[in-house]
């Protein structure tokens, strides 16, 4: 144990260490994935996340010396962000005559996003902190984050429950869709993009281009209607 000890504090000096666990992680994920005939409740970043936090548990290191080494993966969201864009542009036509219905069910989906969180959090007794943490849960981080600490809630809460509402709405998103017998692609890309941001256009990516271009574009969209018609609704109801 004590050589095992030793060669573990050599490792965690090296910057590519955390890098290589996340990949490997990510990988170990996307394989059992595959395993289970792509089934999406074997969420590959639900087990990346969980293999993670049980090394650093198990070695006993900080976040911040993770996030030390892992930042590269952080520095790569800005230009897979920026790459939605293509599948979004093979699909602009459909985009372009579908643009009504596009924002009327973005802003729809983004009051009842915050609405219903809001609701259950307020009826389990939560704080107002806490309601505040919870209301834009499903945009995307950053943007949740600034909301979250615009309206005096509390950014670091916001931002795990932003990655749990992702991979639960990535995992039972389709199966919920399937169950109601919703067939149409680009409802189903804008479904998953409002509801669970990145982690759910991801999985939209890998199921069907034209459903991964509509779920990045609701993204994008849900992130700008929540910024804009969350602090108005806080301020007129609160």
């Amino acid at each position: 144990m004590r050589d095992l000890s030793q060669v573990w504090v050599y490792l965690a000096a090296s910057p590519l260490l955390h890098l290589t666990l996340t990949l490997i992680a990510y990988q170990a994920g996307s394989w059992l994935h595959r395993k289970s005939g792509n089934n999406p409740l074997v969420n590959p970043v639900l087990i990346a996340v969980l293999a993670l936090v049980g090394i650093l548990v198990f070695t006993d290191t900080s976040y911040q010396t993770y996030f030390n080494g892992a930042q590269f993966v952080h520095f790569l969201l800005g230009p897979a962000t920026v790459a939605l864009a293509i599948p979004l542009y093979r699909q602009f036509e459909h985009v372009r005559k579908s643009a009504i219905a596009i924002l009327a069910s973005i802003i729809a989906g983004s009051l009842t996003a915050a609405g219903s969180a809001v609701a259950i959090a307020w009826a389990m007794g939560a704080g107002t902190g806490a309601i505040i943490s919870v209301a834009p849960k499903s945009v995307t981080a950053p943007v949740a984050m600034g909301i979250a600490e615009q309206l005096g809630g509390l950014p670091s809460l916001t931002a795990a429950l932003v990655i749990l509402t992702g991979i639960t709405g990535a995992m039972l998103g389709p199966l919920v869709m399937n169950f109601l017998r919703i067939s149409d692609w680009q409802a189903r890309g804008l479904a998953m993009g409002t509801a669970s941001h990145g982690i759910g256009t991801a999985r939209a990516l890998q199921v069907n281009e034209v459903a991964g271009a509509f779920s990045g574009l609701a993204m994008g969209l849900n992130a700008l209607a929540t910024a804009i018609l969350l602090p108005l609704a806080w301020k007129l109801f609160f």
